[in-house]
């Protein structure tokens, strides 16, 4: 990650002599991770989705009480990273990764055009949206949490949610209802401000002993790499030092979190930088605020960790970065490819014994018998799920294509 225009660094010696680790413990309290908004009324944070999909998403995201836009906006980049393109290797297509069979059924024709294009963003949008209230209508009579239970069915199938009466005891169910409500929140635009991380000041102080350290394209701060780090290795190592664990790249770096707006900075934000300010994939920098306009970052080839300026025109926001929101976030793959945060594993009370239904099955049809979770290990994201209507898939895949 390179930034692209180099703030002037000059001035950023007399805002050193203040003391950063001071100011930020003394602006640092507990962060909530409430929702700011519920329902399906809850707006869309500026320049968590591509200005493509924002409407659609937002109009989608409000078909039944039990979806939000944040909700389906994380579902879409949770399974492709918002990329029209993604195909998996068991099948699954497009942007809501849906496989060929389910897509017969809950296929929407999203933009009017006279057509259901799974590859088709609009028309995915419009399906993703059409099987989420399909699926809590199936589970409508269970009780507790109406879009928990949503979110289970779409994991496990409705049936194990009818059957456990609410969220079923396995592992990857759990995680990903929780994933996706806590991924939600970094798309919910902010209605309160955004509290401040406690592990902010850990994260600068970190940052700080690595000035003056030369900048290296992909650095990680590896022995083998003399220490050095590139924009997101060193946020990534930054962050690690205080227990949170953030993906590799700046641009998945950017949904670790809510969204401050530019008035509400605080030190320990991530801030970001954009070559189309309408577009988070083309999100290229990420540094470290530390107040007074200032961040610290490793800015480009042949220049070394520094304070700079963070106003330029490529400049997108900033993220609050939280535990919650971290740990929810999808892998990306060697590849560019993402793997969804949910994984797979067995379940907390022992499993059904029925086999899982056979892979062209449409969902979420209740079948007469439960199906047993995954019992592979490979992490996986929900999108092969849409081939079985009782349990986790059995591929225990879903390595979905997006831009690295």
């Amino acid at each position: 990650m390179v930034l692209r225009k180099a703030g002037t660094a000059a001035a950023a010696a007399g805002v050193v002599a203040v003391g950063f680790i001071g100011l930020v413990t003394v602006a640092t309290y507990a962060a909530s991770g409430a929702p700011q908004q519920s329902a399906n009324r809850a707006a869309l944070s500026p320049g968590t989705v591509p200005a493509a999909y924002q409407g659609p998403i937002q109009q989608w995201g409000s078909l039944c009480p039990e979806i939000s836009p944040p909700m389906l906006a994380a579902q879409l980049y949770q399974e492709s990273g918002f990329d029209p393109g993604a195909r998996s290797p068991v099948g699954a297509q497009g942007m809501a990764q849906f496989m060929p069979a389910t897509w017969g059924t809950y296929g929407t024709d999203g933009n009017n055009d006279g057509k259901k294009d799974v590859w088709d963003p609009l028309d995915a949008i419009a399906s993703a949206a059409t099987f989420d209230c399909a699926l809590a209508d199936d589970v409508a009579k269970v009780p507790g949490d109406r879009q928990a239970n949503l979110l289970a069915a779409y994991n496990a199938g409705p049936y194990a949610v009818t059957k456990y009466g609410g969220i079923p005891p396995y592992k990857e169910t759990q995680g990903y209802v929780k994933n996706i409500q806590a991924m939600a929140r970094s798309f919910t635009a902010p209605t309160a401000p955004v509290a401040v991380s406690q592990q902010s000041a850990g994260a600068i102080y970190f940052a700080q002993t690595k000035l003056g350290t030369p900048y290296l394209w992909g650095g990680e701060g590896l022995p083998s790499q003399n220490g050095r780090f590139d924009c997101s290795g060193l946020t990534q190592a930054a962050y690690a030092s205080v227990g949170i664990t953030l993906p590799r790249v700046a641009n998945d770096q950017w949904y670790a979190g809510q969204h401050p707006s530019r008035d509400q900075l605080r030190p320990g934000d991530l801030v970001f930088w954009a070559t189309d300010l309408g577009d988070p994939r083309t999100i290229h920098h990420v540094g470290i605020y530390v107040g007074g306009g200032y961040m610290i970052n490793a800015p480009h080839t042949g220049a070394v960790i520094r304070y700079d300026k963070i106003d330029s025109k490529e400049y997108i926001g900033a993220t609050r970065v939280t535990s919650d929101g971290a740990e929810a976030l999808p892998v990306r793959n060697t590849d560019g490819s993402i793997t969804g945060p949910s994984r797979p594993g067995t379940p907390d009370s022992p499993a059904p014994s029925t086999p899982a239904a056979p892979a062209n099955q449409a969902a979420p049809a209740p079948p007469s018998a439960p199906a047993p979770p995954s019992a592979l290990g490979a992490p996986g994201s929900a999108a092969t799920r849409r081939t079985v209507a009782a349990g986790p898939s059995p591929t225990g895949a879903g390595q979905n294509a997006a831009k690295s």
